[in-house]
């Protein structure tokens, strides 16, 4: 007996009576349905303020975010493809309902009518979470990483060149300026002295005219003319040009020509921790439950310091402290154990020489300063009761998986946008989509 294959009916131009509805193609507890429903239930008024009235038809701003989300949660972060998606991808179709924004339009709503407002509507999120129970923003795990910047990688400008160079030019100043008045002693005599120490572009260039009026008709050696002609030309524009860098760098000692609001920081992602110097932000999260509760960006690469804006920006978001914060030694500062004590949240945060007192069983004091040895008594205490221990164990389960699912397993250790402004957008655009990404899968 001779068998048949048989195949199901597949016929490409078969027209369908009842077109089949989107929705009906999307599974019931597809994430997608989590992004729709939940940014439906936000408040995005402040949002839809800033469009002007008049004019030709928008898209929805509530349609835009959600693609956007949606795109930072599939890993697409690039507005091209994001166009692309909504033209081929059917989760992508019915979250826009059939609309088609081309990436212009996705990266001028990204890039410009977020700003300002994704901190916001992550924070109702948040809020959100602690209705539904998932979080309760009492206890905070705090920790940082480095995000690279969009910038090139040979755009150093270093803080030591800028003084360097300024002091080279002082003391290049100061030299003509005595030899100046060896030439020209007697004209030279009822000018007051010149103090050739943190000098502007207009100082510099009077000096060079008054250098230069007294030579005019003195017989110098050439290579001083060529000098003074070179220091004419060049030497004001160059001061003025390192004052603007220093504007920029701040007390920062580096940053990019790419993205002036990048620091170069010495990255951990060669698996021989060869470090490179990079262009990057220190991003700093706080997290409850591996729930993103609060995100900051700090040009410095050290996580010290930056504790402080971290739990002001908790403070704005929320209206109120969380309890305690459980950090690595990274934070372990005699600031920031006084900075806690005063806003009464409990710090259960490591010293620098905690794990070697652990073994040792004894406490590292400082002798010459007293302060600092009382705190980190009363740290070694916190941190072993039974609580402590409990929170210790948990930093290493709570935090430490969310940098991991964002840099690894989302592939995000690079922002695609430049400056602050647009890298917080970025970041916030991150955490929401890692956040109702847990919301989906919790069911």
């Amino acid at each position: 007996m001779n068998s048949k294959v048989v195949f199901k009916d597949y016929n490409p131009k078969q027209n369908f009576l009842f077109p089949p509805n989107l929705s009906e193609l999307i599974e019931n507890n597809h994430p997608v349905r989590t992004i729709s429903a939940v940014i439906d239930g936000l408040d995005i008024s402040n949002l839809i303020r800033n469009y002007k009235p008049g004019g030709t038809s928008v898209y929805h701003p509530k349609m835009l975010l959600k693609v956007l989300i949606y795109g930072y949660l599939c890993n697409i972060y690039s507005s091209r493809k994001l166009e692309q998606a909504l033209k081929e991808n059917i989760h992508f179709m019915w979250l826009s309902a059939m609309n088609r924004p081309d990436h212009n339009t996705l990266n001028r709503f990204r890039s410009e009518r977020l700003k300002g407002e994704i901190k916001d509507i992550f924070a109702q999120l948040v809020l959100y979470l602690e209705n539904e129970g998932l979080v309760s923003l009492q206890t905070v795990f705090t920790d940082g990483t480095k995000i690279e910047a969009n910038a090139n990688r040979y755009t150093f400008v270093w803080g030591k060149s800028i003084k360097n160079n300024k002091e080279r030019i002082e003391a290049q100043l100061e030299e003509l300026w005595n030899y100046t008045q060896q030439v020209a002693k007697e004209e030279m005599k009822d000018i007051s002295e010149v103090v050739f120490k943190s000098m502007d572009k207009e100082k510099v260039k009077s000096v060079i005219e008054m250098i230069d009026s007294t030579l005019k008709k003195k017989k110098i050696d050439p290579k001083v003319r060529q000098k003074i002609n070179y220091a004419k030309k060049n030497w004001p524009d160059n001061l003025e040009k390192y004052e603007k860098q220093q504007k920029i760098l701040g007390q920062r000692n580096s940053y990019s020509k790419t993205d002036p609001d990048a620091s170069f920081m010495r990255m951990k992602e060669d698996h021989m921790r060869n470090g490179q110097l990079k262009a990057a932000y220190n991003l700093q999260l706080s997290t409850e439950n591996q729930f993103i509760i609060n995100y900051t960006l700090h040009p410095n690469p050290g996580d010290t310091k930056t504790l402080l804006p971290h739990i002001e920006n908790f403070e704005y978001l929320y209206n109120k402290r969380p309890k305690e914060i459980v950090t690595d030694a990274g934070y372990g500062s005699e600031e920031n154990y006084i900075l806690l004590k005063k806003r009464k949240i409990k710090a259960y945060i490591k010293y620098n020489y905690f794990d070697k007192d652990q073994k040792s069983k004894t406490i590292t004091s400082s002798p010459s300063n007293p302060t600092l040895s009382k705190l980190r008594h009363k740290a070694h205490r916190l941190l072993n009761t039974k609580r402590g221990i409990k929170l210790r164990k948990q930093r290493c389960h709570d935090v430490e998986p969310v940098f991991a699912q964002i840099k690894h397993n989302k592939g995000f250790k690079r922002f695609f946008l430049r400056g602050q402004n647009k890298v917080e957008i970025e970041t916030g655009l991150i955490a929401i989509a890692h956040n109702l990404r847990k919301l989906a899968l919790a069911g």
